[in-house]
């Protein structure tokens, strides 16, 4: 099982999660064209792809999966409150599929596990994945941790986490207050700290990567971010990834 992201961040985000000759493309922030040439830089053709899953309605996850699902015949599945607001003014997808977020289900060899979160969305969720084997579990825009969230994540061997903005960063930026209390609030996004404290109540033993996700460009600096996870686990800095806007990360591996 492995996993690679094809950009994070508030301009756009992709993630590959791969198994067993399946490939499942979480999100698509990004245009058609642009998608495509970030698919190249890790040799995959979207053909290749088996469906595309969809975490909620805000652009930078959702912008480009009607026109790349309709030119690529592929199969989406979202729920329905996502489903409802992210539709409006699109052609239909070809091969949609509304899931439940509480309910586990799979495409072909891998299982899916979508878990509803805090965000200012229509019915967000996040989601796991697993081969039998190997779990990673991916949470991204999410303004606060819940107990079954901490439930879905606490026996991963690889994790995606928001490390959206350092607090401090974040009260000092140059953006409005109303936006900053958004951002900051319950249903807004994590920061370093609230990151950290998830970790610490994961099983870290089985962990094999931990990639920080999401981040701020304005309201977050890549080193706070590692700084806070490897506090955390109590590990070096240099082991915790930070994926960015323009190239995400490439290929890890669960083994």
């Amino acid at each position: 099982m492995r996993f690679a992201s094809l950009g994070s961040g508030s301009q756009g985000n992709a993630l590959i999660v791969e198994a067993g000759g399946t490939r499942l493309l979480l999100d698509c922030g990004f245009s058609s064209r642009e998608v495509t040439a970030r698919l190249a830089r890790l040799g995959i053709d979207p053909g290749g792809l088996a469906a595309i899953l969809v975490t909620h309605e805000h652009a930078d996850h959702v912008g480009g999966v009607f026109a790349f699902a309709r030119r690529h015949r592929l199969a989406v599945y979202l729920t329905h409150g996502t489903h409802r607001a992210a539709a409006r003014g699109r052609a239909a997808l070809p091969d949609c599929h509304l899931i439940d977020g509480h309910a586990v289900f799979a495409i072909d060899g891998i299982e899916v596990r979508p878990y509803p979160v805090p965000h200012d969305a229509r019915e967000p969720v996040q989601y796991a994945f697993s081969d039998g084997d190997r779990c990673l579990g991916v949470l991204t825009d999410s303004g606060s941790i819940t107990s079954h969230i901490i439930d879905v994540l606490r026996l991963c061997d690889g994790l995606v986490l928001e490390c959206n903005h350092d607090q401090e960063l974040l009260a000092t930026s140059r953006y409005p207050a109303q936006l900053k209390q958004r951002i900051g609030g319950r249903f807004g996004h994590l920061e370093n700290g609230q990151a950290a404290a998830l970790l610490r109540q994961v099983d870290a033993r089985r962990l094999q990567h931990v990639v920080a996700a999401h981040l701020s460009q304005e309201n977050n600096r890549p080193h706070l971010a590692a700084r806070a996870l490897a506090l955390a686990l109590d590990c070096a800095e240099e082991w915790i990834g930070v994926a960015d806007q323009e190239g995400g990360f490439g290929w890890r591996q669960l083994g």
